[in-house]
């Protein structure tokens, strides 16, 4: 089971960086190159310069972005720029932002959660990981000696009973705070109260956590304490650093935790009409031509998320710019059934498993296509059926698709199982920058 633990977190010094919304970045994951130079541009200490530090012309093995991210570090430790907290504490999140017009406020807190393999204890993840990401994020570990960006767990509490005890804690105390690049404040309050995070431990201990986001470092993580044991003769003092992981923990009934979805435009697949889909889903779907024309994703991701069935799939088709809305029968669930077999019930009626698997992969055949693009906005969509790629080619197919909910995170990861890949898009991501775990 997690233990949970308080830690003198590095933080920055504001009287020395000034506005700690200037020095923040999101996950190194969702930075693109061009966004990756306005951070770079922003401040000479922003985060970006640790967690995705740029490729330099002449770079070798001695020098690299993973050593110079490394000596940033070890500069702005030394300059004073990053302090160490002179008390273990952990660190109540919050994050306040709008969608769809109402306002939300996503309580959390940070702390040091001890590693166990996937499998092996009560972390469970949810996402497959790809060996490419975790040897990057691993040589990052190895060269800065410290988590730099904080892991998601969510936990369960129907009653919201360990995150409103941490609110007690913190009830007369000023936060920090920043704003990132969306509009989202974000504040945070160390608690370094021994009885409070006493409590804290108390009430974690027996839960399961769940990996909402941030599979890769985690497991970079566990591969991290593993080497740095094998070093030392096959074993690493319990109190090492490295024994545990910077995370940020959400309870999963918390009023602001909300997923939203990761709609998909397909490249390489075969370009179908709308009868054609109609036809080659047969029995298995329900389905009725919704109108022509992209935009009107508008008016069908409403109907969709109204009815909230995640066998309720929007398809669009641009060989003839129509819509199907299309809803699985009896007869597609026990095709789905048929068909992933090595999966359970929960993973089956999962609406992007029954995209992928079922529609694309079997009834159109299309099986082995290439990397969809991923998007959030049905505007975001809407314009890559307009304006196709980076290269103006169009999208044969698109796809508006239910996300996963957070019963769904919870079952099929009991299950042992994965899910296919941006099943859920968590918003806002957590920012990299606020506090970071040092293993030395």
């Amino acid at each position: 089971m997690p233990k949970i633990q308080a830690f003198r977190g590095l933080r920055y010094d504001l009287g020395q960086v000034g506005s700690l919304s200037d020095v923040v970045a999101p996950p190194y994951d969702v930075i693109d190159e061009e966004f990756r130079d306005e951070l770079y541009k922003k401040h000479p200490a922003n985060v970006i310069r640790l967690i995705l530090n740029r490729d330099e012309p002449g770079d070798d093995d001695e020098s690299n972005r993973y050593t110079r991210a490394a000596k940033f570090l070890k500069n702005w430790r030394s300059e004073g720029v990053l302090a160490l907290e002179t008390e273990a504490a952990v660190y109540v999140y919050h994050q306040v932002f709008t969608y769809a017009g109402v306002e939300y406020t996503r309580r959390g807190f940070m702390c040091r959660t001890v590693l166990e393999r996937f499998g092996e204890g009560t972390i469970f993840p949810h996402e497959e990981t790809h060996a490419s990401a975790k040897a990057d994020r691993l040589n990052l570990t190895r060269a800065c000696k410290a988590n730099l960006s904080q892991i998601f767990g969510l936990y369960p509490d129907p009653e919201n009973e360990v995150q409103d005890e941490l609110e007690a804690a913190i009830a007369d105390k000023t936060p920090i705070e920043a704003t990132d690049h969306l509009g989202v404040v974000h504040r945070i309050w160390p608690v370094s109260d021994v009885n409070a995070i006493t409590a804290l431990q108390g009430k974690m201990g027996p839960r399961p956590t769940f990996i909402a986001d941030g599979h890769h470092r985690y497991e970079t993580a566990c591969n991290y304490r593993d080497e740095l044991a094998e070093a030392n003769g096959g074993s690493l003092d319990e109190t090492h650093p490295a024994q545990a992981v910077l995370m940020m923990c959400v309870g999963m009934s918390d009023p602001g935790m909300i997923v939203l979805p990761t709609h998909r435009l397909f490249r390489g697949v075969e370009a179908f009409s709308s009868d054609e889909i109609v036809s080659k889903l047969g029995e298995n779907f329900s389905c009725r031509i919704a109108g022509d024309g992209g935009h009107l994703a508008e008016s069908i991701w409403p109907e969709i998320e109204a009815a909230d069935d995640q066998g309720t799939i929007g398809i669009y088709t641009a060989k003839d710019e129509r819509w199907v809305v299309a809803k699985i029968t009896e007869a597609g669930r026990n095709k789905m059934a048929e068909i992933s077999s090595d999966h359970s019930t929960d993973w089956h009626g999962l609406g992007v498993s029954i995209l992928h698997r079922l529609i694309v992969d079997t009834l159109l055949g299309q099986e082995g296509h290439p990397k969809p693009h991923y998007v959030h906005l049905v505007s975001e969509l809407i314009d890559g059926i307009v304006n196709g790629d980076d290269d103006g080619t169009d999208y044969p197919l698109a796809a508006l698709v239910m996300p996963a909910t957070l019963d769904h995170i919870r079952l099929i990861s009991e299950h042992g199982e994965r899910m296919p890949a941006k099943s859920t898009y968590f918003y806002p991501k957590l920012l990299s920058g606020l506090v970071i775990n040092p293993h030395e």
